[in-house]
Order: C-alpha cells, then structure tokens, then sequence
C-alpha cells in the first residue's frame, strides 16, 4: 500500500480577488504535492476559501449584496486561480458548504464542549477586523493593530470562549519535541515565545446581529467565531463528520501550507482545538513570507496589488510559477518588480533552459546519431545537482532545489563550449546534452509541468520549439 501525503494551504477570505501573495502559497503547496505524487506517494491536496465573518459581510454591504452571494463571485475567482496556475488540488472546500463543512464544525465544537472548553462570559476587548482577532496590548501601537496599522475597534459583548489556556504547556512540549515540526526554525522559536508568554482563553463567538456565519449548536443567537469555522476546513473537506474511511486515512495532515501572517492560529490555535477534540495534531507547518511590490506592501490604496491572472496572460504560467519559486527564498519576504520578473525570464528561461534545449537540438538535427550510453563527466555532475535538489525538496526550499537545476544547465552550457560542439558535433556530447535534458526535465515536473512536458516531448521528436521567447525591451 502506496505511502499518503495530506498537503493544504490556508483557505483565503473572500473579501477581495485574489493577489500574488497567495499565488506564491499556492505554487509552493503545489510543488510539494507533485513533489510527493513523483515519489509515488498517495497525494490529496486541499485548498478553498474562508468566508464567513466580518470582513465579507461588511464588503458585501459596501457593494449592496447579499454576503453569499458576493462570497460566491470572489470563491469563483480563487478557483479560477487554481486552474490558471496549474495547481493539482485534489478538492475545494468552502467554508458556507453546508453539506460538507457544516457539521463538521458542529461535530467539532459538540467535542470541545464535551471535553468542558466551551463557556460563556461577558467580554470587552479591542478588535481588528483585517485579523478577525481580539488583539493584546503587545498586539496594537497607538491604538492600532501592528499588522494593519488600523484603529482597532472596542467590542463589548457576551460571547463563547474556548479554554486556549488550558493546552498551552502540552503545546509548547509537542513543538519542542519535534512532533508538531514548525518551518522555518525562526516561527518555531516565535511559537514558542508566545506560548511561553501565556496565551489567554480566546473568543468562539459573536451575536449573530453583527457577525456572518454557522449557529453556534443549542443557542440561536450566536454564531460561530471565523477561527473557529475556518480552521476546521482540514478535516471538514475529508469526512470528519461521518468518521469516513477518508477522514481515517488522510489525517493528520502532513503540511499545511501558510503565511506568516496566521500563524498563530495554526501553530497554537488548531492544535488546542484538536487536543480538546481527541483528535491528532499535523505533522507540519509550513510558514511563507509576504510579497513586497517595488518594497512597499501592498495595498489597494498604494494600488500595487499585482493580478496573477494578468500576470500568466502576459508572460504565461511557468514563467510566473518559476519566479515565485526561484526569486523569492521560501521562508522570508520577497519582493515583485516587472523589471526583476523580466531580467529573470531573459537570463533563466530564455536565455538557460530554453537556449540549451535550442542549442542541443539544433546541433544534433545537423547529424544522424544514436544516443549511447552517457559519461561519467555527466552523470557525476547530475548526481551532486539531483542530491542538493531532493534535500532542499524536503526542506521546503524551493529556490535552492531549482539553483541545483540551473547548475545542471550551466554545465551542460559550459560542457557545449569546452567541446566546440558547434564544430565538432561530437555523438557522444549530444548524447551526454540528450541524457542531462531528460533529467532536467523531469527535475522540473514539479515546478513547471507544461514547460517540462514541452521538454520531454521536444528531445522525443527531436524538434525544437522556442520555450520562452525573449522578452524585447
């Protein structure tokens, strides 16, 4: 029986389309799951979209609709998304499903409240609505929330709590022993610190005049809190509500892939939840960086929120996977500029991959040539590269699992001009090129599937077809 391999990312809130940030989000699971599936593992990948709460409610009001129904148009756009992009998910769970993530929720908070973590208080606190979090004082400067740096809003009401408090010091010992493995080590430590701060019993609920979402179960004037409704998508999407034979498989899940923005509720708040519910914690937490524009953040007021539906019309799919892939370095900040996005196209599509499969293919069009067995030269220089690649695979970092592919690429490039091919058109060089490509290839399947499909198909019919056309000034 074949290995699996339970892979997410966050589900985005539907109070905007989407943007590059989670673009990058989306490649970066994508490679994994790929990564997994070529190992011949059992790959089920979930994404979706988070819409309950304030902020699609507040923006449908703005716009005159109903929230479902401003919920549905902005849900369409991010799985559009993942077509345009090429990501291989497996599903697409939406938080307003009521068939599917519904009594998953309900069933879940049923075991919270079962385990004594669910109970009711009177509540007065300063609120952000871009979090959808009630925030501390270490969390606000000025009255404002340090990551919207936005007034915060005093919210008094009487609300469902859940006993976060309670998990903590079991929480801290399963990070600290590796079980609950949290990427980079940096987010490991800054877990670890809130933690060791103390973490207060968090609201699961809001008077249902205010807030959109599920009724809490037994009391009609309240609805479920977003953290508490979203979060559960991990195993709403897989069954939990029927205890399903896929639910019994697939969880818990290998890696959920997030930003370093929700970390918190990922690293702290889920795993409480789960501990209260007797149910295993994930293996992994993956945590990327933010993209800057031109190094600002951005912002629809700055109107520098790049479109990645734009973006793959201009430039095409693989282009846009393999600069977010390559660019920005997985686990810290990057940033986007057009002229940084073309200087990369030019010297890594253009003028690497696509100039070397050209080049190959052009010089051995000129002769009749069986491929022979390659080199040791070769095979040892793709050894090394292959190595470097499948370790920084497994630890997510996924611009230095593709510098091992280039180095491939500036090898076969360096070995053309040390031989002359041009003149020589030596059998055993072209066979060697041939041999290296095919790996090249197949090292790219998880990073630029169209593109490498158009590899393997060129050196089979030995024709070659520009595969990134230089980008003219």
């Amino acid at each position: 029986m074949s290995k699996k391999f339970y892979i997410t990312t966050s589900i985005p809130y539907t109070n905007a389309p989407p943007h590059i940030g989670f673009a990058l989000e989306a490649v970066q699971a994508d490679v994994l799951a790929r990564y997994h599936k070529s190992l011949g593992e059992e790959v089920f990948f979930l994404t979706g979209t988070d819409e309950h709460g304030i902020k699609t409610l507040r923006v449908a009001r703005e716009l005159g609709k109903e929230p479902k129904e401003y919920a549905d148009e902005i849900s369409e756009k991010f799985r559009n998304l993942t077509k345009v992009l090429n990501i291989s998910n497996s599903d697409f769970i939406r938080t307003t499903d009521e068939l599917r993530h519904k009594p998953a929720v309900q069933k879940l908070w049923e075991k919270l409240d079962a385990s004594g973590d669910i109970y009711k208080k009177k509540y007065k606190g300063y609120y952000c609505p871009g979090c959808e979090a009630f925030k501390t004082e270490k969390e606000m400067i000025d009255g404002k929330c340090v990551i919207h740096l936005k007034e915060l809003e005093l919210v008094e009401e009487e609300n469902y709590f859940f006993k976060l408090s309670k998990y903590t010091e079991q929480i801290e010992k399963i990070i600290k022993s590796g079980k609950l493995k949290i990427i980079p080590e940096g987010k490991k430590n800054e877990t670890l610190a809130m933690l060791k701060q103390g973490m207060d019993d968090v609201s699961f609920s809001r008077t249902k005049d205010k807030y959109w979402g599920f009724e809490v179960p037994g009391d009609s004037e309240q609805v479920m809190y977003v953290w508490c409704d979203a979060l559960p998508n991990y195993i709403s999407a897989i069954g939990y509500d029927q205890e399903a034979k896929q639910f019994k498989k697939l969880w818990p899940a290998d890696v959920h892939c997030i930003g370093k923005d929700i970390m918190k509720f990922h690293t702290i708040f889920w795993p409480a939840m789960l501990l209260s519910a007797k149910l295993e914690l994930p293996k992994s937490v993956f945590v990327h960086g933010f993209i800057n524009v031109d190094g600002q953040k951005m912002s629809k007021s700055l109107g520098n929120v790049i479109d990645p539906f734009e973006l793959v019309a201009k430039y095409g799919v693989d282009a846009v996977r393999y600069y977010l892939l390559r660019e920005i370095v997985s686990t810290e900040d990057g940033d986007f500029t057009f002229e940084k996005f073309e200087q990369r196209y030019n010297s890594d599509l253009a003028g690497g991959i696509g100039n070397l499969v050209a080049r190959t293919l052009g010089i051995s069009s000129k002769i009749e040539f069986k491929e022979s067995k390659p080199s040791k030269k070769i095979t040892e220089a793709i050894k090394g590269a292959k190595q470097n690649y499948k370790k920084s695979l497994e630890e997510f970092k996924f611009n230095e699992a593709l510098a091992s592919v280039w180095e491939i690429i500036g090898f076969c490039d360096k070995y053309i001009n040390e031989e002359k091919l041009w003149q020589t058109q030596n059998q055993q060089v072209i066979s060697d090129l041939f041999f290296a490509i095919k790996e090249i290839g197949i090292l790219l399947q998880p990073f630029l599937p169209e593109i490498a499909e158009k590899i393997l198909q060129q050196l089979a019919n030995k024709q070659s077809v520009p595969l990134f056309p230089r980008i003219e000034k």
